[in-house]
């Protein structure tokens, strides 16, 4: 395995996904603002699941985001 080519693919991926989750996230939250199905001060839990085909496990990151 070539360690540097391996590492640059990893991130690239992470960039991406960083990318695409903040997109979805703001846009979730302000479309619920919009909708009045929450309110300006709210807290949101999130939770992000990652699945490797190669890996039998998934890995769950959760945490919450606050509006104010």
């Amino acid at each position: 395995m070539d360690e540097e080519a391996f590492n640059m693919n990893v991130r690239k991926f992470l960039k991406r996904v960083g990318v695409s989750s903040q997109r979805q996230i703001e846009s979730a939250i302000r479309q619920a603002l919009a909708n009045g199905e929450i309110d300006p001060d709210a807290v949101c839990k999130v939770s992000m699941q990652l699945s490797i085909d190669c890996s039998e496990e998934p890995f769950v990151i959760e945490g919450e985001i606050s509006l104010s």
